[in-house]
This record gives structure tokens, C-alpha cells and sequence, in this order.
């Protein structure tokens, strides 16, 4: 916190409305600054070492605050998750303002929404919905920049007239998908 004049700098975004009359009055919530929140998670995922990054962060109007996190270099465990927020609540202050805090990681069932999280999952196969609405499942092979591959294996009939599996690559924007989520499988 630093003091410029008479006011003091706090971690917080505050507002002032005026009424119809003119009159000024500070707006009934403060956010916290996600800028704040952002850099003192990232400071204790860089402390930790294992390839830690930041998925998606919000704060609600409420200051609830949600940070989801993953790692590129396998799993998040519940130690990263609590090292985190200890970071983020405890350089927070309660006494200025009042918040919720929940860390956790990316999780199976969600879509993939950090290109960290695309090339963390080369190798494993993905069901990618398209912004068209065509849907494809396929194994991740390569993520250049800005565009996915993927191979499946498609049936097509021979000149006798049998179903033969052909593997296709098929070469997909980010842009164009609307969600890609890992296929998870239970089988052995």
C-alpha cells in the first residue's frame, strides 16, 4: 500500500455515483483488483516449480473470487491449490474488505480454455465441437500457433465395396472451435 497525499492506495477498485441531484456517493461494493489477485497467485505457482498456470480468474461484484489453475507438467494437487490461496488470502486484507476465496484445478469435465492446456494434452484424444456446430473426435497430434491437428479414423468403402478404416489429419483454427474437451477413458 503506498499513501499519495491524503488518500491511501489499497488493493481494492471502489466508485462514485452521483444521483440525480448531483449529489456524489460511493457505489455499496468494492472490487478487489484482479490484477492483485493475479500476481500473487502467479508469484507462489512460480515459488512452486511445477509448471503452474492460471486457467481462468474471476472476481463477482460480491468479491468472490474463483482461480482456476493447471499444470503443464502433469496434475494439480490439493497442496497447490492450498498454497495458492494461502498466498492470496493472506496478503489480502479482511479488515479493508470482506471476500471469498475458492482456488481449484482445471478439472476432466471442462473444456480446455488455455493453450497451455492444448499442448499439455498432445497424444490424448479430444472432442472439439466447432463453432459451425460440426462435431469431431480425434488424438491431438501437433498445436502450431494458432491451429490444432487431429487424426481420427474414418470409414470409407474400397473400390470392392468394403468399409475400410482410413486415418485422416484434419487441421482445425482455434478460432474456429467452440469447445475441446479431453475424452476421458476408463479402459485398460
Amino acid at each position: 500500500m503506498k499513501l499519495f497525499g491524503n488518500y491511501l492506495e489499497l488493493p481494492y477498485f471502489c466508485a462514485i455515483i452521483k444521483d440525480r441531484r448531483g449529489r456524489q456517493s460511493p457505489l455499496l461494493f468494492c472490487m478487489i483488483d484482479i490484477e492483485i489477485v493475479r500476481n500473487l497467485a502467479e508469484d507462489r505457482m512460480k515459488e512452486r516449480d511445477k509448471g503452474l498456470f492460471i486457467v481462468e480468474l474471476t472476481i463477482s461484484s460480491a468479491n468472490v473470487i474463483n482461480i482456476e489453475i493447471d499444470s503443464s507438467e502433469g496434475g494439480v494437487s490439493v497442496e497447490d491449490c492450498m498454497s495458492v490461496s494461502r498466498n492470496v488470502e493472506h496478503n489480502l486484507d479482511r479488515e479493508e474488505e470482506d471476500f471469498e476465496l475458492h482456488v481449484s484445478s482445471a478439472g476432466l469435465d471442462k473444456a480446455l480454455r488455455h493453450p497451455l492446456q492444448y499442448q499439455k494434452n498432445i497424444g490424448r484424444e479430444l472432442a472439439v465441437v466447432k463453432t459451425n456446430g460440426e462435431k469431431l473426435q480425434g488424438l491431438l497430434v501437433s498445436v502450431i500457433e494458432d491451429e490444432l491437428e487431429l487424426t481420427f479414423e474414418k470409414k470409407i468403402k474400397n473400390d470392392k465395396n468394403k468399409n475400410v478404416l482410413v486415418k485422416e489429419i484434419v487441421s482445425i483454427p482455434k478460432s474456429d472451435i467452440k469447445e475441446a474437451k479431453v475424452v476421458v477413458s476408463f479402459k485398460g
